[in-house]
Protein backbone atom coordinates (compact mmCIF):
# COMPACT_ATOMS: atom_id res chain seq x y z
CA UNK A 1 0.00 0.00 0.00
CA UNK A 2 2.73 2.16 0.49
CA UNK A 3 4.32 1.71 -2.55
CA UNK A 4 1.52 2.11 -4.23
CA UNK A 5 1.06 5.83 -2.28
CA UNK A 6 4.19 6.28 -3.18
CA UNK A 7 4.11 5.64 -7.10
CA UNK A 8 1.35 7.49 -7.10
CA UNK A 9 3.10 10.81 -5.00
CA UNK A 10 6.06 10.48 -7.79
CA UNK A 11 3.79 10.32 -10.90
CA UNK A 12 1.43 13.23 -9.87
CA UNK A 13 4.92 14.88 -9.15
CA UNK A 14 5.99 14.49 -12.48
CA UNK A 15 2.94 15.49 -14.44
CA UNK A 16 2.69 18.80 -12.29
CA UNK A 17 6.50 19.25 -13.78
CA UNK A 18 5.02 18.40 -17.21
CA UNK A 19 1.98 20.89 -16.71
CA UNK A 20 4.72 23.31 -15.52
CA UNK A 21 6.94 23.19 -18.51
CA UNK A 22 4.66 22.77 -20.64
CA UNK A 23 2.92 26.30 -19.95
CA UNK A 24 6.72 28.05 -19.58
CA UNK A 25 6.95 26.82 -23.29
CA UNK A 26 4.45 29.35 -24.13
CA UNK A 27 1.19 28.82 -26.55
CA UNK A 28 2.28 27.52 -29.72
CA UNK A 29 2.55 30.20 -32.62
CA UNK A 30 2.76 30.04 -36.28
CA UNK A 31 3.45 33.17 -38.23
CA UNK A 32 2.54 33.14 -42.11
CA UNK A 33 4.45 34.75 -44.12
CA UNK A 34 6.14 34.59 -47.48
CA UNK A 35 4.29 37.21 -49.94
CA UNK A 36 3.41 40.80 -49.25
CA UNK A 37 3.02 44.24 -50.96
CA UNK A 38 4.80 45.44 -47.73
CA UNK A 39 8.63 44.04 -46.07
CA UNK A 40 7.61 40.72 -44.64
CA UNK A 41 11.24 39.56 -43.91
CA UNK A 42 11.62 43.08 -41.92
CA UNK A 43 8.16 42.23 -40.10
CA UNK A 44 8.25 39.02 -39.44
CA UNK A 45 11.14 38.15 -36.86
CA UNK A 46 9.61 41.82 -35.00
CA UNK A 47 6.52 39.94 -34.39
CA UNK A 48 7.96 36.66 -33.14
CA UNK A 49 10.20 38.94 -30.67
CA UNK A 50 7.18 40.55 -29.51
CA UNK A 51 4.94 38.03 -29.26
CA UNK A 52 7.85 35.50 -27.26
CA UNK A 53 9.00 38.67 -25.01
CA UNK A 54 6.08 37.86 -23.15
CA UNK A 55 6.88 34.14 -21.85
CA UNK A 56 3.07 33.55 -23.51
CA UNK A 57 3.95 31.92 -26.75
CA UNK A 58 6.69 30.33 -28.94
CA UNK A 59 6.32 31.22 -32.17
CA UNK A 60 7.61 30.06 -35.69
CA UNK A 61 7.67 31.37 -38.80
CA UNK A 62 6.41 29.84 -41.75
CA UNK A 63 7.11 31.02 -45.71
CA UNK A 64 4.91 30.42 -48.21
CA UNK A 65 5.76 29.52 -52.04
CA UNK A 66 7.09 32.76 -54.07
CA UNK A 67 4.62 34.35 -55.79
CA UNK A 68 3.12 32.52 -59.05
CA UNK A 69 4.83 29.05 -57.00
CA UNK A 70 2.69 25.75 -56.06
CA UNK A 71 0.76 26.91 -53.50
CA UNK A 72 -0.10 23.10 -53.50
CA UNK A 73 2.75 22.69 -51.58
CA UNK A 74 1.74 25.00 -48.28
CA UNK A 75 -0.19 22.41 -46.43
CA UNK A 76 0.35 23.74 -42.68
CA UNK A 77 -1.15 21.55 -39.91
CA UNK A 78 -2.81 24.57 -38.01
CA UNK A 79 -4.57 21.34 -35.67
CA UNK A 80 -0.32 22.09 -33.84
CA UNK A 81 -1.05 25.54 -32.74
CA UNK A 82 -2.74 27.75 -30.15
CA UNK A 83 -2.31 30.73 -32.57
CA UNK A 84 -1.85 31.84 -35.98
CA UNK A 85 -0.84 34.99 -36.77
CA UNK A 86 -1.33 36.25 -40.69
CA UNK A 87 1.54 38.39 -42.11
CA UNK A 88 1.17 37.81 -45.59
CA UNK A 89 -0.80 39.48 -48.52
CA UNK A 90 -0.14 37.54 -52.15
CA UNK A 91 -1.41 34.61 -53.66
CA UNK A 92 -4.48 32.46 -52.82
CA UNK A 93 -3.71 29.19 -51.22
CA UNK A 94 -4.80 25.65 -52.27
CA UNK A 95 -8.78 24.74 -51.64
CA UNK A 96 -7.43 22.25 -48.87
CA UNK A 97 -5.20 24.61 -46.85
CA UNK A 98 -8.35 27.23 -47.14
CA UNK A 99 -10.61 24.39 -45.81
CA UNK A 100 -8.05 22.96 -42.87
CA UNK A 101 -7.84 27.14 -41.63
CA UNK A 102 -11.57 27.72 -41.52
CA UNK A 103 -11.85 24.47 -39.66
CA UNK A 104 -9.21 25.86 -37.46
CA UNK A 105 -10.99 29.03 -36.83
CA UNK A 106 -14.37 27.54 -36.34
CA UNK A 107 -13.14 24.74 -33.95
CA UNK A 108 -11.49 27.58 -31.64
CA UNK A 109 -8.36 28.45 -33.15
CA UNK A 110 -6.70 31.89 -32.51
CA UNK A 111 -5.66 34.40 -34.95
CA UNK A 112 -4.03 37.83 -35.67
CA UNK A 113 -4.53 39.69 -38.83
CA UNK A 114 -1.62 41.91 -38.64
CA UNK A 115 -1.58 45.47 -41.12
CA UNK A 116 -1.55 44.37 -44.97
CA UNK A 117 -3.15 40.45 -44.02
CA UNK A 118 -6.57 42.37 -44.18
CA UNK A 119 -5.82 43.10 -48.08
CA UNK A 120 -5.60 39.23 -48.65
CA UNK A 121 -7.74 37.35 -50.61
CA UNK A 122 -10.16 39.42 -51.64
CA UNK A 123 -12.51 36.43 -52.79
CA UNK A 124 -12.47 34.40 -50.10
CA UNK A 125 -15.81 34.60 -48.44
CA UNK A 126 -14.79 33.04 -44.77
CA UNK A 127 -11.51 35.21 -44.75
CA UNK A 128 -13.16 38.05 -45.46
CA UNK A 129 -16.03 37.04 -42.20
CA UNK A 130 -12.98 36.77 -40.13
CA UNK A 131 -11.02 39.84 -41.21
CA UNK A 132 -14.33 42.05 -40.78
CA UNK A 133 -12.95 44.70 -42.66
CA UNK A 134 -10.75 45.00 -45.76
CA UNK A 135 -9.20 46.81 -48.65
CA UNK A 136 -7.74 47.16 -51.83
CA UNK A 137 -8.22 43.57 -53.98
CA UNK A 138 -10.72 45.29 -56.15
CA UNK A 139 -12.89 45.31 -52.87
CA UNK A 140 -16.04 47.30 -53.10
CA UNK A 141 -19.79 47.63 -52.11
CA UNK A 142 -20.07 43.91 -53.21
CA UNK A 143 -17.77 42.76 -50.12
CA UNK A 144 -19.73 44.82 -47.44
CA UNK A 145 -19.96 48.49 -45.96
CA UNK A 146 -17.79 51.07 -44.98
CA UNK A 147 -17.87 50.87 -41.12
CA UNK A 148 -16.55 53.73 -39.28
CA UNK A 149 -17.29 56.20 -36.34
CA UNK A 150 -18.83 59.63 -37.18
CA UNK A 151 -19.42 62.46 -34.84
CA UNK A 152 -18.89 59.30 -32.58
CA UNK A 153 -21.61 57.60 -33.48
CA UNK A 154 -20.89 54.01 -35.52
CA UNK A 155 -21.87 54.03 -38.93
CA UNK A 156 -22.17 51.62 -41.69
CA UNK A 157 -22.77 52.68 -44.95
CA UNK A 158 -23.18 51.12 -48.11
CA UNK A 159 -22.08 53.68 -50.16
CA UNK A 160 -20.57 52.43 -53.60
CA UNK A 161 -16.69 52.75 -54.01
CA UNK A 162 -13.39 51.22 -53.38
CA UNK A 163 -12.29 49.95 -50.49
CA UNK A 164 -9.09 50.72 -48.75
CA UNK A 165 -6.82 53.70 -48.98
CA UNK A 166 -4.23 55.65 -46.59
CA UNK A 167 -2.37 59.02 -46.89
CA UNK A 168 0.98 59.79 -46.32
CA UNK A 169 2.66 57.92 -42.72
CA UNK A 170 1.95 59.96 -40.09
CA UNK A 171 1.96 60.16 -36.04
CA UNK A 172 -1.75 59.33 -34.96
CA UNK A 173 -4.02 59.35 -31.61
CA UNK A 174 -5.29 55.96 -31.25
CA UNK A 175 -8.80 56.55 -29.57
CA UNK A 176 -10.79 53.75 -27.50
CA UNK A 177 -14.00 52.86 -28.27
CA UNK A 178 -14.60 50.02 -25.90
CA UNK A 179 -12.54 50.56 -22.79
CA UNK A 180 -14.01 47.20 -20.41
CA UNK A 181 -12.64 44.65 -23.47
CA UNK A 182 -9.97 42.67 -21.93
CA UNK A 183 -7.29 44.15 -24.43
CA UNK A 184 -8.05 47.44 -24.00
CA UNK A 185 -9.01 47.54 -20.23
CA UNK A 186 -6.50 49.81 -18.11
CA UNK A 187 -5.07 51.31 -21.18
CA UNK A 188 -5.68 55.11 -21.95
CA UNK A 189 -8.71 55.82 -23.50
CA UNK A 190 -6.23 58.14 -26.18
CA UNK A 191 -2.80 57.30 -27.09
CA UNK A 192 0.11 58.91 -29.64
CA UNK A 193 0.74 56.11 -31.81
CA UNK A 194 4.18 56.07 -33.90
CA UNK A 195 4.25 57.06 -37.64
CA UNK A 196 2.22 54.42 -39.50
CA UNK A 197 0.16 53.97 -42.22
CA UNK A 198 -3.53 54.81 -41.33
CA UNK A 199 -5.46 52.85 -42.90
CA UNK A 200 -9.22 54.11 -43.61
CA UNK A 201 -12.24 53.31 -46.27
CA UNK A 202 -12.09 49.40 -44.99
CA UNK A 203 -15.07 47.41 -45.86
CA UNK A 204 -16.22 44.12 -45.38
CA UNK A 205 -19.12 41.57 -43.87
CA UNK A 206 -18.22 43.12 -40.34
CA UNK A 207 -19.93 40.18 -38.80
CA UNK A 208 -19.89 39.24 -35.15
CA UNK A 209 -17.06 42.33 -34.97
CA UNK A 210 -16.61 44.94 -32.37
CA UNK A 211 -14.27 48.08 -33.08
CA UNK A 212 -12.37 48.38 -30.19
CA UNK A 213 -10.64 51.75 -31.52
CA UNK A 214 -9.81 53.83 -34.25
CA UNK A 215 -8.26 57.06 -35.52
CA UNK A 216 -8.84 60.19 -37.17
CA UNK A 217 -8.21 60.26 -40.87
CA UNK A 218 -7.23 64.00 -41.33
CA UNK A 219 -6.75 64.90 -44.97
CA UNK A 220 -3.87 67.09 -44.03
CA UNK A 221 -1.13 64.56 -45.18
CA UNK A 222 -3.82 63.53 -48.18
CA UNK A 223 -5.89 60.37 -48.24
CA UNK A 224 -8.17 61.76 -45.70
CA UNK A 225 -11.54 60.88 -45.32
CA UNK A 226 -12.52 62.77 -42.27
CA UNK A 227 -13.99 60.41 -39.99
CA UNK A 228 -12.77 57.97 -37.17
CA UNK A 229 -11.42 54.62 -38.89
CA UNK A 230 -11.19 51.39 -37.74
CA UNK A 231 -7.41 50.64 -36.09
CA UNK A 232 -8.21 47.59 -33.49
CA UNK A 233 -11.14 45.08 -33.97
CA UNK A 234 -11.78 41.94 -32.85
CA UNK A 235 -14.06 38.81 -34.62
CA UNK A 236 -15.62 36.16 -33.27
CA UNK A 237 -16.22 33.17 -35.74
CA UNK A 238 -17.40 29.76 -35.08
CA UNK A 239 -15.77 29.48 -31.26
CA UNK A 240 -12.53 31.28 -33.02
CA UNK A 241 -11.44 34.82 -31.46
CA UNK A 242 -9.56 37.06 -34.30
CA UNK A 243 -7.59 40.16 -33.25
CA UNK A 244 -7.04 42.66 -36.86
CA UNK A 245 -4.90 45.35 -36.08
CA UNK A 246 -4.16 47.90 -38.92
CA UNK A 247 -1.71 49.46 -37.36
CA UNK A 248 2.31 48.18 -37.91
CA UNK A 249 3.73 49.11 -41.45
CA UNK A 250 7.25 48.04 -41.43
CA UNK A 251 10.67 49.31 -42.45
CA UNK A 252 13.94 47.89 -42.10
CA UNK A 253 14.80 47.03 -38.19
CA UNK A 254 10.75 46.79 -38.02
CA UNK A 255 10.60 51.35 -38.13
CA UNK A 256 8.82 53.46 -35.76
CA UNK A 257 5.10 51.84 -36.30
CA UNK A 258 6.67 48.82 -34.45
CA UNK A 259 8.62 50.09 -32.12
CA UNK A 260 5.69 52.02 -30.69
CA UNK A 261 4.65 50.40 -27.06
CA UNK A 262 1.23 51.04 -27.76
CA UNK A 263 1.56 49.00 -31.08
CA UNK A 264 3.56 46.45 -29.22
CA UNK A 265 1.58 46.26 -26.04
CA UNK A 266 -1.87 45.57 -28.09
CA UNK A 267 -0.52 43.21 -30.19
CA UNK A 268 0.61 41.20 -27.08
CA UNK A 269 -2.94 41.63 -24.91
CA UNK A 270 -4.74 40.91 -28.57
CA UNK A 271 -2.74 37.34 -29.58
CA UNK A 272 -3.66 36.80 -25.59
CA UNK A 273 -7.23 37.31 -26.14
CA UNK A 274 -7.24 35.65 -29.19
CA UNK A 275 -6.06 32.33 -27.38
CA UNK A 276 -7.65 32.39 -24.19
CA UNK A 277 -10.52 34.97 -23.96
CA UNK A 278 -9.04 36.76 -21.18
CA UNK A 279 -5.66 38.65 -20.57
CA UNK A 280 -4.20 38.29 -17.91
CA UNK A 281 -0.54 40.99 -18.55
CA UNK A 282 -0.72 44.04 -16.73
CA UNK A 283 -0.24 47.51 -18.53
CA UNK A 284 3.39 48.73 -19.03
CA UNK A 285 4.49 51.63 -17.08
CA UNK A 286 5.61 53.22 -20.43
CA UNK A 287 1.96 52.93 -22.59
CA UNK A 288 2.15 55.81 -24.43
CA UNK A 289 -0.72 58.34 -23.66
CA UNK A 290 -1.89 61.18 -25.50
CA UNK A 291 1.12 63.36 -24.74
CA UNK A 292 3.57 61.76 -27.29
CA UNK A 293 4.51 58.54 -28.93
CA UNK A 294 6.48 56.02 -26.71
CA UNK A 295 9.04 53.91 -28.39
CA UNK A 296 11.13 50.81 -27.40
CA UNK A 297 14.21 50.46 -29.41
CA UNK A 298 14.11 46.82 -29.39
CA UNK A 299 10.61 46.39 -28.64
CA UNK A 300 10.96 45.23 -25.29
CA UNK A 301 9.94 47.08 -21.97
CA UNK A 302 12.71 48.50 -20.15
CA UNK A 303 13.83 46.51 -17.02
CA UNK A 304 14.57 47.95 -13.55
CA UNK A 305 18.31 47.29 -13.90
CA UNK A 306 18.33 48.98 -17.09
CA UNK A 307 16.55 52.02 -15.69
CA UNK A 308 18.97 52.26 -12.71
CA UNK A 309 22.44 51.75 -15.23
CA UNK A 310 21.41 54.45 -17.30
CA UNK A 311 19.52 56.79 -14.57
CA UNK A 312 22.92 58.19 -13.77
CA UNK A 313 23.55 59.79 -16.78
CA UNK A 314 20.07 61.94 -15.99
CA UNK A 315 19.20 64.49 -18.56
CA UNK A 316 15.67 66.30 -18.46
CA UNK A 317 15.77 67.94 -21.36
CA UNK A 318 16.24 64.59 -23.45
CA UNK A 319 14.27 61.64 -21.49
CA UNK A 320 12.83 60.91 -18.09
CA UNK A 321 11.85 57.34 -18.70
CA UNK A 322 14.61 56.09 -16.58
CA UNK A 323 13.08 57.56 -13.70
CA UNK A 324 9.50 56.38 -14.97
CA UNK A 325 10.18 53.21 -15.36
CA UNK A 326 11.97 53.34 -11.60
CA UNK A 327 8.98 54.95 -9.80
CA UNK A 328 6.74 52.21 -12.03
CA UNK A 329 8.32 49.43 -10.05
CA UNK A 330 8.55 51.76 -6.74
CA UNK A 331 4.07 51.72 -6.85
CA UNK A 332 4.42 48.05 -7.74
CA UNK A 333 6.14 46.87 -4.79
CA UNK A 334 3.65 48.91 -2.49
CA UNK A 335 3.46 46.36 0.76
CA UNK A 336 6.93 44.55 -0.20
CA UNK A 337 9.20 45.31 1.89
CA UNK A 338 12.05 43.41 0.45
CA UNK A 339 11.26 44.28 -2.32
CA UNK A 340 11.05 47.85 -1.66
CA UNK A 341 14.14 48.14 0.23
CA UNK A 342 16.24 46.24 -2.78
CA UNK A 343 15.29 49.12 -4.98
CA UNK A 344 16.43 51.63 -1.97
CA UNK A 345 19.58 49.75 -2.24
CA UNK A 346 20.03 50.99 -6.22
CA UNK A 347 19.33 53.91 -5.44
CA UNK A 348 21.83 54.58 -2.79
CA UNK A 349 24.36 53.14 -4.92
CA UNK A 350 23.80 55.73 -7.21
CA UNK A 351 23.87 58.32 -4.79
CA UNK A 352 27.47 57.44 -3.78
CA UNK A 353 29.01 57.35 -7.68
CA UNK A 354 30.97 60.50 -8.17
CA UNK A 355 30.14 60.04 -11.89
CA UNK A 356 25.99 60.90 -11.56
CA UNK A 357 24.46 63.84 -12.30
CA UNK A 358 23.37 65.82 -9.91
CA UNK A 359 20.27 66.01 -11.66
CA UNK A 360 19.68 62.13 -11.15
CA UNK A 361 20.70 62.15 -7.02
CA UNK A 362 17.70 65.02 -6.85
CA UNK A 363 15.54 62.86 -8.13
CA UNK A 364 16.00 59.96 -6.34
CA UNK A 365 16.29 62.51 -3.22
CA UNK A 366 12.65 62.91 -4.17
CA UNK A 367 11.73 59.45 -4.20
CA UNK A 368 13.77 58.64 -1.01
CA UNK A 369 12.09 61.22 0.89
CA UNK A 370 8.94 59.49 0.54
CA UNK A 371 9.59 55.37 0.52
CA UNK A 372 13.21 55.30 1.63
CA UNK A 373 14.12 54.12 5.33
CA UNK A 374 16.98 54.07 8.08
CA UNK A 375 19.27 52.19 5.43
CA UNK A 376 19.45 55.37 3.12
CA UNK A 377 19.98 58.22 6.01
CA UNK A 378 24.00 58.14 6.13
CA UNK A 379 24.05 58.20 2.25
CA UNK A 380 21.79 61.15 2.38
CA UNK A 381 23.80 62.59 4.88
CA UNK A 382 27.10 62.43 2.91
CA UNK A 383 25.37 65.05 0.45
CA UNK A 384 24.09 67.55 2.83
CA UNK A 385 27.88 69.01 2.34
CA UNK A 386 27.06 69.40 -1.84
CA UNK A 387 26.00 73.26 -2.31
CA UNK A 388 24.10 71.85 -5.57
CA UNK A 389 22.50 68.78 -3.67
CA UNK A 390 21.48 70.13 0.28
CA UNK A 391 17.81 71.24 -0.19
CA UNK A 392 17.29 68.44 -1.73
CA UNK A 393 19.47 65.92 1.06
CA UNK A 394 18.18 67.78 3.94
CA UNK A 395 14.73 67.80 2.98
CA UNK A 396 14.79 63.56 2.20
CA UNK A 397 16.64 63.26 5.81
CA UNK A 398 13.80 65.80 8.09
CA UNK A 399 10.74 63.54 6.42
CA UNK A 400 12.54 60.37 7.15
CA UNK A 401 13.94 61.27 10.67
CA UNK A 402 10.31 62.16 11.78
Amino acid sequence: MKKQYLLFIIVAGLLTLFSACKNQAGYKTLIITGQNNHKWKASSPVLKQILDETGLFSSEIMTTPEKGGDMKTFNPDFSKYKLVVIDYNGDSWSEKTNNAFVEYVKNGGGVVLYHAADNSFPSWKEYNEMSGLGGWGDRNQKDGPYVYYKNDKLVTDTTAGLGGSHGKRREFLVRARITDHPITRGLPVAWLHGTDELYSQLRGPAKNMQILATAFADSTLGGGTMRDEPILMTITYGKGRIFHTTMGHADEGGGPSMHCAGFITTLQRGAEWAVTGDVTQKVPWDFPSAAGVVLRPDFKEMTLDEAFANIGNYDIAKSTKYLSCIQSHIRDLAGDETGTLKIEKMMVKVLSNNEATVGAKKLLLRELSWMGSDYSVHAIKNLVSNAELKDEAEFALTRLQK
